[in-house]
């Protein structure tokens, strides 16, 4: 068999990690490409993925990403009808939707956000299946175009599947120089370029907070370069910006405290058992409405909610749930 898998953001190398090695083990040919956005390409080249490197991110204006998404899916197509798969496999890549209708691939999308706008519809539209954490109401699915045998709910969490192996490296703490008697905050910026993003001045006035704070040290992990440099402009010694794709979740299992507008993110936290605040100001989906409900994520209403204090014990897998799962329903798309 064949398998074509596409990674079009920084969370994409993470969660299809797994199912990529399963596919290997069990004598797949796998092809991997990636999209410029992020610290996409940089994760596959940390994870050890092969990978081929094609086109960039649009940016955040709807012109702008059209002729990105056309562009890009010009160039995948040459690419992927030399290599011929049975099977496409991607975490809502449009690209790889079209690229699929055109040559007649049967393709698999994973989800989990039910709100990610028209282009994530037109994704689940061709799709032979669309795999979803089983918080998200089914029939929030069946309006973007998932349905009947098409929809495959699974248990937990995506973040349960691909950190079942996980075991945080305490490394990235000398390679970032942290001092881990400091309090320590990861901080993920919302997703500006994206369609279901909201305006938010609450990141702003917590970065402003920890910029300030005595005893604490905050890492900021940017989604674009514009992100990167206004955090540096603080000019403050508590801000820690790396230049490169970093160990994230190693970072969260060592961290005190969590503060993203970043779904990913915020769910890695819950997994790896570190407490966590959401800034993200779009409409909230299933799955952090059920966290926000089990009390496992809360919501940041004001910067000064949050205590910066230690916490005691290492975060690891709370839930760690097989990957196999997820491949199973994937290969349902070849039914």
């Amino acid at each position: 068999m064949r398998v074509w898998f596409d990674c079009t953001a920084a969370a994409h190398p993470l969660v299809l990690r797994p199912i990529i090695e399963r596919f290997s083990e069990d004598g797949a040919d796998v092809l991997v490409t990636a999209r410029e956005y992020g610290q996409t390409v940089g994760l596959l080249e940390m994870l050890g993925i092969e990978h081929t490197v094609v086109g960039r991110h649009g940016g955040g204006s709807k012109p702008g990403k059209v002729a990105a998404l056309v562009s890009r899916s010009a160039r995948l197509s040459h690419l992927v009808w030399g290599f011929r798969p049975e099977l496409a496999v991607a975490h809502g890549s449009v690209d790889l939707a079209l690229v699929s209708a055109a040559l007649r691939i049967r393709s698999a999308q994973l989800q989990d956000y039910e709100f990610a706008g028209i282009q994530r519809q037109l994704a689940f539209r061709i799709a032979k299946r669309v795999l979803v954490p089983d918080a998200i109401p089914p029939e929030r699915m069946a309006k973007v175009g998932a349905k009947g045998s098409k929809l495959v709910r699974y248990p937990g969490l995506k973040e349960d599947y691909y950190l079942a192996d996980f075991e945080p490296d305490p490394g990235v703490l000398a390679d970032l120089g942290l001092d881990i008697a400091r309090v320590l905050v990861i901080v993920r910026p919302p997703p500006e370029t994206s369609e279901y993003h909201a305006d938010n001045p609450l990141y702003e006035k917590v970065l402003d907070r920890l910029a300030g704070a005595d005893g604490a040290t905050a890492v900021v992990i940017p989604r674009t370069g514009s992100q990167a440099e206004r955090a540096r402009g603080r000019d403050s010694g508590n801000l820690v910006v790396p230049d490169r794709a970093v160990d994230a979740q190693s970072l969260i299992a060592f961290a005190d405290l969590v503060v993203s507008a970043g779904g990913t993110m915020n769910r890695e936290a819950v997994a790896l058992g570190t407490p966590v605040y959401t800034t993200f100001a779009g409409k909230m989906g299933g799955v952090d409405e059920e966290l926000i409900a089990d009390g496992r994520l809360t919501v940041l209403t004001d910067a000064d909610q949050f205590e910066l204090v230690k916490r005691t014990g290492l975060a690891g897998p709370q839930n760690p749930r097989d990957p196999g799962v997820l491949v199973e329903g994937i290969l349902g798309a070849l039914d």
